[in-house]
């Protein structure tokens, strides 16, 4: 199996020969990080009309993590084009962290659609290396579909942990590995990672996320997994959740 697997990454790399050869230039990063906002932004859009009852669910308790202020000081990591802005109730302060600067005519048109928000300001920094943000300075970090695409992800809940606030809660919606590896799902996975990492912006197909959130630091962990009514099948099995510092 192992072996088919090789053969049908290597053929698919072979269709797929130009993106290699330009990523081995290093030209490829340059022209991706430039038009992966304009391929996400309506991708978002669709995501969130299936994901709809899920992101309301998951947002519906940030009001029990309102610092003394009453206010909600919230972190997104990972913020891209805003999609999450909506789901935010009125009482949040929130800073944008992304880094890709590339995303801010998209960010700056959801932070005028959503006016009850008030926007602290906007960081470029990766999520496994915040040093712009204060420790213990964030009631709530919410992360969704950005793990996929930093490699260190022990590295990026660290700072989480860092930042927040004790008490604070960290929110998260990812998509994963499939976790039955005899399934046809997790064999496309497999095949497809490769080049589906080079064209999607370092998006990994196989993290195995909620181990690494079984073995951090937080105190409480409220996490499910579920399958999500996306129309791209490779990205279908979630995890959804919080966990609290």
């Amino acid at each position: 199996m192992s072996l088919l697997i090789s053969i049908l990454q290597l053929c698919l790399a072979i269709l797929t020969l130009p993106l290699h050869i330009l990523s081995f230039l290093g030209i490829w990063s340059v022209i991706s990080r430039k038009i992966f906002p304009y391929i996400l932004a309506p991708l978002m859009k669709s995501y969130n009309n299936v994901m709809d009852a899920t992101k309301k669910d998951l947002f519906s308790n940030l009001g029990d993590f309102a610092g003394n202020s009453k206010e909600i000081k919230l972190l997104e990591i990972g913020c891209g084009t805003g999609a999450n802005f909506k789901f935010y109730p009125n009482n949040c302060r929130v800073t944008c962290l992304d880094i890709n600067p590339n995303f801010e005519k998209f960010l700056v048109k959801s932070q005028a659609e959503n006016s009850h928000l008030k926007f602290e300001g906007s960081l470029v920094a990766s999520a496994d290396n915040m040093k712009q943000v204060a420790d213990a300075s964030q009631d709530v970090v919410v992360c969704t579909l950005v793990v996929c695409s930093v490699p260190n992800t022990p590295k990026v809940l660290e700072e989480v942990w860092r930042v927040l606030k004790p008490g604070g809660a960290f929110f998260f919606l990812e998509h994963v590995a499939c976790s039955d590896e005899a399934t046809w799902l997790c064999f496309f996975q497999r095949i497809l990672n490769p080049t589906w990492k080079l064209v999607f912006d370092g998006c990994n197909l196989r993290k195995f996320t909620w181990k690494d959130l079984e073995n951090a630091k937080f105190s409480t962990l409220k996490l499910r997994h579920i399958q999500a009514r996306t129309m791209i099948k490779p990205v279908t099995p979630h995890i959804v959740g919080y966990a609290v510092k």
